[in-house]
């Protein structure tokens, strides 16, 4: 998978699962990308943070140790989270 890729699915998973801290799937998910981010890529550190309005940053330790960020549109990261919140079996 793709750095970029992976990063992307983190994030909204992280987005995911801050919001519905009791979705067991979410917590699972969100793992298995921590996993490949550290295992495939060699990150550590990694945190998300809005950067403004219409940017979410998504920061990371590269395996050289440099700091790195990578900026993803808001309302992309936040899709998931939008669609499983419109989705009433999910939300019994």
């Amino acid at each position: 998978m793709k750095l970029q890729d992976a990063l992307f699915n983190w994030l909204q998973m992280k987005i995911v699962a801050a919001a519905r801290p009791d979705d067991w799937a979410a917590g699972e998910t969100l793992a298995f990308f921590e996993e490949i981010l550290h295992e495939d890529h060699e990150l550590d550190e990694l945190d998300m943070k809005a950067a403004d309005e219409e940017t979410i940053e998504v920061n990371y330790r590269d395996k050289a140790g440099s700091m790195q960020t990578m900026r993803f549109p808001r309302e992309m990261a936040e899709k998931l989270l939008t669609d499983i919140q419109a989705e009433p079996k999910y939300n019994q």
